[in-house]
This record gives structure tokens, sequence and C-alpha cells, in this order.
């Protein structure tokens, strides 16, 4: 599964609908991540501040990882049409 996000909102609805997928909760998550269902969430919602170690755990649980390419021009966001 391949996905774009740019920014925090995104990220954490990728993470949600993989979570989602699999039948877990964000309990289940957090315990699999070794962090609090409240870190769950506020990643899921997007909330800025996440440690990067926090989210890599996060994506470890859920058999994901990140993989950083250079940003064409074809997959504008709105904020740089604007």
């Amino acid at each position: 599964m391949k996905q774009l996000a740019r920014s925090p909102k995104q990220i954490g609805s990728v993470l949600r609908r993989h979570r989602e997928s699999k039948n877990m909760t964000q309990c289940e998550l957090a315990g699999l991540a070794g962090v609090r269902q409240a870190t769950v969430s506020e990643v899921e919602t997007g909330q800025e501040g996440t440690k990067l170690a926090t989210l890599l755990d996060i994506l470890a649980a859920l058999d994901l990882e990140i993989m950083i390419t250079a940003r064409t021009r074809d997959n504008q966001d709105i904020e740089d049409i604007f």
C-alpha cells in the first residue's frame, strides 16, 4: 500500500484507516507500540508535536514504514497552489 501524506492530519488519516482495516482498536495499537491510547488518538487526529520516535513505533506496530521521495509537481497540495 502506497499512500501520499504531506501533513500530520493526512498521516493520521492513513494510520487510522490502516488500523481499522486490521480490526484493531486504539488501545490495542497503543499496547503494541508502547504508547498511551491518547497518543494514538492524537496522532490519528493530526495533532502536531508527535515525536518522530513515537510515530515510528506506531508505524512499526502497524507493519508500515516511511518512504521519503522527491516531491513532484504533479501532486500539489492546495496550499502549494495558493
